[in-house]
């Protein structure tokens, strides 16, 4: 397969990269900062996606002429966990700059130049599951999941899906630490999972998600699915 991946320089982004390149599979990374894969079958391109102008010049010649069979849209940032009620707007703003912004310009780009199969963008259970302090980031991944399902509907040759990957421990993780329970309870299930086999490393991800494909490839496009219920 040709795969492209955004946000390959760490976690999950990286995990898949070095998972599906050392399969044999042509994969196209995006990311910022230099993705340490060395596979002939991987490809970089350093980009900045809330850098548009780039975006719509760099990605067509990056992936000219190359049908994709598959694109992941992971890129993201979590932002603070805080109350919406104390969330700065240019906090949320740039929250939703990323997550959600950038993925339209990037659909766009993909959409206009290249032959697109499948689109998975990464999504959080926090898209649906509302719990206190995850503000911005459950905010910006529920208008994510909007926008594949309206993706799904206005472009009937490609297959969208919006994918929550359950526990992940990326650097992320690290953050997440340090946030008090007291204050949010979510953040429990997240600290006893971690070390253990319910929150696996992003290349042991990889493995899941790779195997969790034909079950999600069943699904109606445009549907959210969630890693742990598929």
């Amino acid at each position: 397969m040709n795969i492209l991946i955004t946000g390959t320089s760490s976690g999950i982004g990286l995990g898949l990269a070095k998972h599906f390149s050392e399969a044999g599979h042509k994969v196209y990374g995006i990311s910022r900062r230099e993705t340490k894969i060395n596979n002939d079958n991987f490809h970089h391109l350093s980009l900045d996606l809330l850098d548009y102008p780039a975006v719509q010049s760099k990605l067509p010649e990056f992936v000219s002429d190359i049908d994709l069979d598959l694109a992941i849209l992971n890129a993201g940032v979590l932002g603070k966990i805080q109350p919406m009620a104390k969330a700065e707007l240019d906090e949320l703003k740039n929250t939703m700059e990323l997550n959600l912004w950038s993925q339209k310009v990037l659909l766009d780009t993909l959409l206009s130049n290249n032959k697109l199969e499948t689109v998975i963008g990464i999504s959080s259970g926090a898209a649906v599951n509302g719990n206190m302090g995850w503000s911005g980031y459950s905010l910006s991944k529920a208008a994510f999941n909007m926008l594949i399902q309206l993706y799904a509907k206005e472009f009937e040759d490609t297959k969208f899906y919006a994918f929550a990957p359950g526990l992940v421990d990326t650097n992320m993780q690290d953050y997440l630490w340090e946030v008090s329970e007291e204050k949010y309870p979510s953040v429990k299930k997240l600290h006893d999972a971690r070390g253990t086999e319910n929150m696996p490393k992003p290349e042991e991800f990889a493995k899941k998600f790779e195997s969790a494909l034909p079950k999600l490839l069943k699904l109606e496009s445009g549907e959210f699915a969630d890693l742990r219920k598929i």
